[in-house]
Formats: structure tokens, C-alpha cells, sequence
């Protein structure tokens, strides 16, 4: 068991590393940009949601507070509040996975500047988030067509890993430790029946599980963790 132990550490200390200075330095304005890259990534999951249940948006907004809403039109009402928690943690499964299973680094981080800035353009109509998304989707685009592929690596093993293992975190402060808050959870238990609490722990289960499936995967192959060199073309 110590010798398996050793070897996590010793093929994966980079991750560990990356993810251990996120969660120390949280709530510094160093990190408020992927603070709220996060909170759009859970918006725009409930706009995705919406549409292709057959709904419209109405608003989509985020706040500099690190809160936000989507104002919905028709669609599955289920799919959309269930889609909040739950859809962030599959786009960071997804960028994750690009990251440290694929050489897809730059057309991944290219692709996902673009989107941020289609999504931003369409349905943004507040100051704050317009620039806010522009600015993102700009600079992921420039960064990923600019630099080196390492750094296109770094920023999805980066947003990746942050938006998985925040997700379980935010589910339990959200909906558990504050279940009289007006969550998502809360408005399903309105609306479908059941308590705050159970339809919490029901997507806590799911997305602790999620993200231990998704880690066994990826990390599976120690040649897959490994940082790749900024002198790489």
C-alpha cells in the first residue's frame, strides 16, 4: 500500500501541486477570473440545457459577486436546474481529459475561447459579463494560436481540474449546509417534490463518483500527467 502511495506521488505531485495552490489561494483576486469562468461554465450549462430541451433564454447573467442566474423560456424544467451542477463538472471532465489524454491542447482551448465568446455575444446584454466573457474568450483564443502548446495544456489542466473537484464542494455548500438558500436543489424540491437535501445528496453521490471515475481514467497511464515542455512545438 505505501509503495502504490509513493508511486501516486511520485507520477502525479504536479497535479496534486496545481490543485493544492487553487484551493489555498481561492478567494485571492488573483483567482477571481477562474472563480467566475466556473460560475459562467454553471450558467451557461442551464442556457444549454434549456435549448436543447426546446426552450429559449431569456437572461443569462453573471455577477462580479460570483453569482448568476439564467431566465428561461419553455424547455425541461428538470434538465435545466438538474443541468447546473451537474453540466460544469462534465465540461471540466471533458477539458480535463483533452488536456492529459489528447495532443488536442490548442484547437481544445481555441474551440472553448470561441464558444465562451459565442455564447457571451448571444446572450449577454450586462456590462460586467459581456466584458468579462469577451475577454476570456479573446484571451484563450490568442494564447492558444499564439503560444506554445504547453501553455493551452497548462490553462485546461488548470480550469479542468478546478471546475471537476469545485463542483462537490459547491453542491454540498449550496444545497446541504445551506439547504434554506434558494438553489437550485431547493427550486427541484418546489417543483418535482422531495426535500433540498435529498436532491443535494443525490448530486453530491453523482459527482463524487463522476469525478473518481473520471481521475482513474485519466491518471491511469503516468506518461499522461506529465507537463508537457514550453519548448515543444
Amino acid at each position: 500500500m505505501g509503495s502504490k502511495v509513493t508511486a501516486f506521488l511520485r507520477d502525479h505531485w504536479q497535479l496534486l501541486l496545481l490543485v493544492a495552490l487553487v484551493f489555498v489561494f481561492w478567494r485571492t483576486p488573483f483567482l477571481l477570473p477562474l472563480r467566475l469562468l466556473i460560475v459562467f461554465f454553471h450558467e451557461a450549462a442551464h442556457a444549454i440545457a434549456t435549448v436543447l430541451t426546446g426552450g429559449s433564454v431569456v437572461e443569462f447573467v453573471i455577477n462580479a459577486n460570483e453569482s448568476g442566474h439564467v431566465l428561461s423560456r419553455g424547455g425541461s424544467r428538470f434538465m435545466t436546474l438538474t443541468a447546473g451542477y451537474l453540466g460544469s463538472l462534465l465540461i471540466g471532465a471533458l477539458l480535463f481529459l483533452l488536456a492529459v489524454r489528447t495532443r488536442w491542447d490548442r484547437p481544445a482551448l481555441g474551440l472553448l475561447g470561441a464558444m465562451i465568446g459565442a455564447v457571451t455575444l448571444f446572450y449577454i446584454r450586462a456590462l460586467f459579463p459581456l466584458v468579462f466573457g469577451v475577454a476570456i474568450a479573446a484571451a484563450f483564443v490568442a494564447i492558444a494560436y499564439a503560444l506554445r502548446p504547453a501553455y493551452s495544456d497548462f490553462l485546461l489542466r488548470l480550469i479542468g481540474a478546478t471546475s471537476m473537484i469545485y463542483v462537490p464542494y459547491d453542491i454540498f455548500s449550496d444545497t446541504i449546509r445551506g439547504a434554506a438558500a434558494r438553489s437550485d436543489a431547493r427550486m427541484l424540491a418546489e417543483e418535482f417534490g422531495g426535500a433540498t437535501v435529498l436532491w443535494g445528496a443525490l448530486w453530491l453521490g453523482i459527482s463524487l463518483w463522476f469525478i473518481t471515475f473520471v481521475l482513474r481514467y485519466a491518471l491511469r497511464d503516468p506518461s499522461n500527467i506529465q507537463w508537457r515542455n514550453p519548448q515543444t512545438k
